[in-house]
């Protein structure tokens, strides 16, 4: 594994409730208008959440044929519109076929094939059902023969997928890699399942204001769908070629807290270590960090554990934070690749989006959380976090390019 093989991001595509493009999220984020809104593709009446972050008059027509739309899930529909959109803003992918990579990250997989087959399964069910199939999907499309590859830690799985990307390029083992996470779990089942775990916000009369991390008056989060995806390949070559560069991917950390299959540590042990890994694989320091793109999910235990996280690392309200998740809904195995991109723009533009719904910050989280209105940021590295279900850490570093 070489750190001279220096990691660009050169591409960038997404498809989520709050924007379907690059472009649209980052309004969106900036505004900020949150994306929660009354379930419209299923009844949800009598379940005791309605409200969720979908993607509203999906169509994959001039991505997929017909015949691919049915042979796939909703969740790789995602994806595929998501990754080709990244290799189309990165100019295509440069490299020949054997030097190209694919990493996905889902926790589901094709679930909602798996719900609708239960009992009565087609003969694509398996196919379609498949976690991998997202990986399949976009190697077929885009003419990819190096490593292909699909991860699944839960809420970290889009995070390890841009990480493990990186991974390939400095390991020599591909010149481009197209990675991401894509999710589509929003059915009835598993929104009756995540309020039974006590994790979904209720009770809020606008569903805009319902996700609210670090808020004082947090209720759980809003589950969401989407995908998104970048395209990582060596920065020399980037270069080379003159591409557009979003930004350096320098760092990046993985581990587990080893202590509880759905509740963080809590006072953070495992993200603390998880952010001080990130930093020292991008060789900076922690008064480096310009900006913290924080996990920030809306739920008090991971709210607070991250806090205290974040605190110990950077210092009591050091460094701007900001969770997305107000805005963007939490889109579980796609979460952590959507605020990978979301890091990359604010990297390349300098702005740290301000947190939707922040009425009183909780006393017991010693952030400076991003508010009101987006902030200038000083050019410097940003870190951005994904804190799973098993314990499972990815934290990415990325950074404007240095000579």
């Amino acid at each position: 594994m070489s750190k001279d093989r220096r990691v660009a991001v050169t591409g960038l595509g997404v498809r989520s409730a709050a924007g379907t493009t690059p472009e649209a999220l980052w309004k969106a984020l900036l505004e900020p208008r949150p994306a929660a809104a009354a379930i419209r593709s299923f009844d949800a009446s009598a379940l005791p959440v309605d409200v969720a972050c979908e993607i509203p008059g999906f169509d994959p027509a001039g991505y997929l044929t017909p015949k691919q739309v049915a042979r796939t899930d909703r969740s790789v529909q995602f994806a595929l519109c998501a990754a080709t959109d990244a290799v189309r803003d990165a100019g295509g992918l440069a490299a020949v076929p054997e030097r190209r990579a694919v990493v996905t990250g889902t926790a589901y997989g094709g679930v909602l094939t798996q719900e609708e087959g239960i009992g009565r399964p087609r003969a694509l069910y398996v196919p379609k059902m498949m976690s991998n199939a997202g990986a399949f999907w976009i190697t077929t499309e885009h003419g990819i023969g190096g490593p292909s590859l699909t991860i699944s830690t839960a809420c970290a799985s889009g995070g390890h997928a841009v990480g493990e990307g990186m991974q390939l390029i400095r390991a020599g083992s591909a010149d481009v890699v197209v990675a991401g996470g894509h999710e589509a779990s929003l059915t009835p089942t598993n929104l009756l399942a995540f309020c039974r775990a006590g994790t979904l916000a209720t009770g809020f009369a606008d569903p805009a204001g319902a996700s609210r991390p670090f808020d004082a008056g947090r209720r759980g989060f809003v589950l969401a769908e989407g995908a998104a995806f970048v395209v990582l390949e060596r920065l020399e070559a980037a270069r080379a070629r003159g591409a557009r560069i979003y930004a350096e991917l320098t760092g990046y950390g993985r581990n587990s807290d080893a202590y509880h299959l759905t509740s963080p540590h809590p006072e953070g042990a495992g993200a603390r270590a998880c952010m001080e890994l990130a930093l020292a694989d991008a060789s900076v320091a922690a008064q480096e960090v310009v900006h913290v793109n924080a996990h920030g999910t809306g739920t008090e235990l991971n709210d607070l554990a991250e806090a205290r996280a974040i605190t110990a690392v950077f210092g009591a309200g050091a460094v701007p934070v900001t969770a997305p998740k107000a805005v963007t809904g939490h889109a579980i195995g796609a979460a952590g690749a959507l605020e990978a991109v979301i890091a990359a723009l604010s990297v390349a533009e300098g702005l740290a989006p301000p947190t939707a719904n922040l009425a009183q910050l909780d006393p017991r989280c010693e952030l400076d959380l991003v508010s009101g209105a987006p902030r200038k940021l000083p050019a410097g590295p940003v870190i951005s976090n994904s804190f799973a279900f098993g314990g499972h850490n990815a934290c990415l570093v990325l950074a404007p390019v240095q000579r």
